[in-house]
């Protein structure tokens, strides 16, 4: 599976971003997707995630303000980021796992500042 983001940014405290990962290589609908951030010094992070049934989970720090989403006829998957703060400020990464296999993106930078 090939994963692509889309979306990142510079906005403003408050403000909102939608990110977009496609996949292709394979049958998207199979797989669990996620996306995950890292900034410097710190490890990579889930942000939130669906299972392949629809199921989600999200990180404490984001509950609430994020949404994911996917859309299984164009092998996509969401991130709706609404009321960004500074701290969500990172490279965010796609996911997609199967059978215990990983695959990410290339990441996308969201920077959130005033």
């Amino acid at each position: 599976v090939q994963l692509a983001e889309s979306g990142g940014g510079l906005v403003q405290p408050g403000g909102s971003l939608k990110l977009s990962c496609v996949a292709s290589g394979d049958i998207f609908a199979l797989y669990g997707v996620g996306w995950y951030r890292e900034n410097p010094g710190n490890p990579r992070q889930l942000v939130a995630r669906m299972l392949n049934h629809g199921g989600t989970s999200y990180a404490t720090s984001v509950k609430g303000r994020f949404s994911i989403s996917r859309d299984n006829a164009k092998s996509t998957v969401y991130l709706q980021m609404n009321s960004l703060k500074l701290e969500d400020t990172a490279v965010y990464y796609c996911n997609a796992n199967r059978y215990g296999s990983e695959y990410w993106g290339q990441g996308t930078q969201v920077t959130v500042s005033s």
